[in-house]
């Protein structure tokens, strides 16, 4: 199966796309180009004259795929170009019904068609490791957003709890670009099984390591791309939760995830000290990939 990867240069669109090939090459072996995307005039031009936005010495694509705004028209070109399905992993700024498949989060609101197929957020590179440590938790911290009021005290209270009710698990913690300055110097929390790695003292891979190896995670109610990795690493999730909350379709996606029983709320967490395992395993990725070998077989 020959697929190409439109690359914006955006690591969080790479690591959807990334997760969605990963999935399908653990089903049918798997051959990965990546072109990179087309100005918008440049795009118009190739779609006009069925001109391929990719080297001409590649193979032919069964599935062209993208994230972001920036490879709408590349797909679009790509696909007039050559025989292949375009795949689109957002809502797309474009109609729908010109892609041959739109992949998106349920959060967003998209609309019904047999060209869109909904996940639970955003896919990721994350696979469940075979063994968990249950001495090994996690605690990831977002920052600031639009989606409510950050409040370092709240939080710091809430890490606190955890810590001292679970003194058995030798807690993780970490920051993230959007975490402010202010934020670890409030933390002073005294505790023989908390661990502060801040996020510029983490490398490469570091993240996906300490959660494939984890068997609990806290994580920061604005962090949803954490949130979503954490549960597609089979970890048992817990949100700590932001103060004011707005009505967006993000902390809407996140509150359906404790209508599931996927996540467990800190607030839930109090009357019960205990955070569990989703009952089926989370991989949108994997039912994603298995969706599209449903539709086209093999890319036939």
């Amino acid at each position: 199966m020959i697929v190409w990867v439109v690359k914006d240069g955006k690591p969080g669109h790479e690591n959807q796309v990334m997760g969605l090939v990963d999935a399908m090459a653990e089903r049918c072996p798997v051959e990965v180009h990546a072109i990179r995307p087309l100005s918008f005039l440049g795009a118009l031009v190739a779609i006009a004259f069925r001109r391929s936005p990719a080297d001409k010495r590649l193979p032919q694509p069964d599935f062209i795929i993208g994230a972001g705004h920036a490879t709408h028209m590349t797909l679009l070109a790509a696909r007039r170009a050559s025989r292949g399905k375009a795949i689109v992993l957002m809502k797309p700024s474009l109609p729908c019904r010109w892609f041959d498949l739109c992949i998106v989060p349920t959060h967003d609101q998209p609309e019904k068609s047999s060209q869109v197929f909904q996940t639970r957020g955003v896919l990721n590179r994350m696979r469940a490791a075979a063994m968990k440590d249950p001495a090994r938790g996690l605690i990831l911290i977002g920052g600031e957003s639009r989606h409510g009021d950050w409040r370092n005290a709240d939080i710091v209270r809430q890490i606190q709890a955890v810590v001292e009710q679970d003194r058995q698990v030798q807690w993780t913690l970490t920051t993230s670009r959007r975490t402010p300055d202010n934020f670890l110097p409030q933390l002073a929390i005294e505790a023989n099984n908390l661990t502060v790695v801040p996020e510029a003292k983490t490398g490469p891979g570091w993240l996906q390591q300490r959660l494939a190896e984890s068997a609990w995670a806290w994580v920061t109610e604005d962090s949803v791309s954490m949130l979503y990795e954490s549960l597609t690493a089979g970890t048992a999730v817990g949100v700590l939760e932001i103060s004011n909350k707005k009505d967006s379709r993000v902390i809407r996606g996140v509150h359906a995830l404790q209508a599931e029983g996927l996540v467990t709320f800190f607030t839930d967490w109090l009357a019960r000290p205990r955070l569990t395992l989703p009952r089926t395993p989370f991989n949108e990725a994997a039912r994603c990939a298995e969706e599209i070998l449903r539709r086209w077989p093999v890319g036939v």
